[in-house]
């Protein structure tokens, strides 16, 4: 779609088509602008690349983030659990991962609740 005057090259892209990490939900975008999602997503990798924090919590906050309700990943849930096993890290901190996790899932009730007691509370049929 957005042809680019020289070839691009994509390294960070293949390496992650290489390593199992790639979404195919992301092939048409590259297929249409291969320039852009290199850069996305080597943007994306940097923090990791930089390796400020060991190999054990990166797995674990990508629990995190491919769990949570916003993202629900399932792919990506299942190669970091595995991939934080093969560290070593014992299946309590994964289990305590996935329940912090979840309680972003309660901000429905948070917000949806104190809605429908004011709207139970006001004016209109059957209250």
């Amino acid at each position: 779609m957005f042809d680019s005057p020289t070839p691009v090259s994509t390294p960070v892209v293949d390496g992650m088509r290489a390593g199992g990490s790639w979404n195919p939900l992301w092939d048409q975008l590259y297929e249409w602008d291969p320039e852009w999602t290199e850069r996305f997503m080597a943007m994306n990798a940097t923090p990791i690349a930089r390796h400020i924090f060991p190999p054990e919590f990166v797995e674990l906050l990508s629990i995190a983030i491919d769990a949570a309700c916003t993202h629900m990943y399932a792919p990506g849930v299942r190669r970091h659990i595995r991939a934080a096993l093969d560290l070593g890290v014992p299946p309590e901190q994964i289990v305590t991962v996935l329940q912090m996790v979840s309680v972003l899932g309660l901000h429905a009730c948070n917000l949806g609740i104190p809605i429908l007691a004011e709207e139970l509370a006001g004016p209109g049929p059957g209250r």
